[in-house]
């Protein structure tokens, strides 16, 4: 197909940021075979959508049907998105979810934007809103369960590409950490029952400094 044939094509991810890391590989893969390639995330992601290669643009969505605190259902937000992706133009979609997560809501909105192919793993019935429900293979790991739908969808990862995880280079951090190498300890997580408390924090830089580290917070 010539660059002119190939489709814009929209990769949606709306939940947090280690997701759509996880998603790079198939991205890659759709963009290899696309003229344009967007990826719409929700607020968590964004950031992390930026650092994909292949990535022409980011839109951000923040879904109500996503997340432990989803925000309201609202006509204004759900204008203004369905505005975005009718500017877009986009010729198909893929909607990468989890295992227990459903496309649909999502497949329900590109439809009503216009656009013409949408494809997604689904374990319910889609009705019209897929064009292609694919199938997640059992136990899949995230990475390549959406490795699988961009292959059924016709975008195979290009010669040379060994399907890893893969991120832009990042920007200079040593103005923030200082010269030398350096331990990175993240206190958070996503779902808050997980994160450590502030107090076991602490202890894991105190033990990580004594062994010789230099040791970086973040947040």
């Amino acid at each position: 197909m010539t660059p002119s044939r190939l489709p814009r094509t929209l990769v949606v991810r709306l939940d947090s940021a280690g997701d759509v890391l996880l998603a790079g590989p198939a991205v890659r893969a759709v963009a290899a075979g696309s003229a344009y390639t967007a990826l719409l995330c929700g607020p968590q992601g964004a950031a992390a959508g930026r650092m994909l290669p292949g990535v022409d643009d980011v839109l951000t969505f923040d879904a109500p049907w996503m997340g432990l605190e989803p925000p309201p259902v609202t006509r204004a937000d759900t204008r203004r998105l369905m505005e975005r992706l009718t500017a877009g133009r986009f010729d198909r979609a893929l909607v990468l979810v989890s295992y227990h997560q459903s496309p649909l809501p999502a497949a329900l909105l590109l439809k009503l934007a216009g656009i013409g192919r949408t494809a997604a793993d689904c374990e319910d019935y889609p009705g019209a809103l897929l064009d292609h429900r694919h199938r997640r293979r059992p136990h899949r790991h995230e990475a390549l369960a959406a490795l699988d739908l961009a292959r059924a969808e016709g975008f195979p990862l290009p010669p040379g590409d060994d399907g890893r995880l893969r991120v832009l280079p990042p920007p200079g951090t040593g103005h923030l950490t200082g010269p030398g190498p350096y331990v990175v300890l993240h206190p958070g997580a996503a779902v808050p029952a997980r994160a450590w408390t502030p107090g076991r924090a602490a202890r894991a830089v105190a033990a990580l400094s004594e062994a010789g580290h230099r040791v970086v917070v973040t947040g």
